[in-house]
């Protein structure tokens, strides 16, 4: 009798805990690497990538639209640009590096401004 009412109580806990999941679900992939390209790229590369973020007009040279600078360029080329920064990749070195990073979250922002140089 006491089995079956832990039993019992163990599973509307863990049919509870199933509901919550489905009910707060995590942010999408895509959510999350807009967020980081606002917070470590948009304000020198733009909103939309095109080199033209409101510090980006200060800097020399200025950052490239995206949709140019990324033409034939892998993603492991696009990859340590972004953790290694720019100088890394022959670019600027004004670009910096963002080793915090993980590669998750890496291969997110390489997709997103992929996406964005589209």
């Amino acid at each position: 009798m006491i089995a079956n009412r832990l039993s019992a109580r163990f599973l509307s806990m863990t049919l509870a805990a199933f509901v919550m999941t489905l009910l707060v679900a995590p942010q999408s992939d895509a959510q999350t690497s807009a967020a980081l390209y606002t917070q470590h790229c948009a304000g020198c590369h733009g909103t939309s990538g095109k080199g033209d973020g409101p510090a980006g007009k200060y800097l020399k040279p200025t950052p490239a639209d995206f949709a140019v600078s990324l033409k034939g360029k892998s993603d492991a080329w696009i990859a340590k640009s972004i953790k290694e920064g720019g100088k890394a990749v022959g670019e600027s070195p004004v670009m910096p590096a963002s080793p915090d990073l993980s590669d998750d979250q890496v291969k997110g922002l390489v997709d997103y401004v992929k996406h964005l140089g589209s």
